[in-house]
C-alpha cells in the first residue's frame, strides 16, 4: 500500500470523488506547520478541502486557493513574546570545574 492507494481507499470510504494533488496539499501543510505552528498543518489542509469542495473547484482553482493559504501562512506573524521554534533553549551543564586537559578528541 502507498499514499495513492490510501487516497483511493479513503475516498471510497468517505464516498467522495476527488482528484488529489497530494504534493500540493503536503507542501501547503508544511508551510503552515513551519510558519504558524505544527498543528496548523492538518487544519489548513482540511479547510483547503472544504473550500475546494464547497465551490466545486477545478484543479487550477484548488491551486489558487492553496497559493492564497500559503501566502497567508508565509506572512503569519508570531506574537512578539512567542519563542522561535528553531531556537533550542536546552540547559548547558556547567562543567567548568572538570579538568578536560586529558580528554582525547577525534578529528
Amino acid at each position: 500500500m502507498n499514499l495513492h492507494d490510501w487516497i483511493d481507499e479513503l475516498s471510497d470510504v468517505l464516498d467522495v470523488e476527488a482528484e488529489v494533488d497530494e504534493g500540493l496539499v503536503l507542501d501547503l501543510a508544511k508551510v503552515a506547520a513551519d510558519n504558524v505552528e505544527k498543528i496548523a498543518a492538518p487544519i489548513t489542509a482540511y479547510l483547503l478541502g472544504v473550500a475546494a469542495g464547497s465551490t466545486g473547484a477545478s484543479p487550477e482553482e484548488v491551486e489558487r486557493l492553496a497559493a492564497r493559504a500559503q501566502a497567508l501562512a508565509e506572512g503569519w506573524d508570531r506574537p512578539a513574546d512567542a519563542p522561535d521554534p528553531a531556537d533550542v533553549d536546552d540547559d548547558v551543564p556547567d562543567d567548568s570545574s572538570v579538568d578536560h586537559s586529558t580528554d582525547l578528541y577525534e578529528d
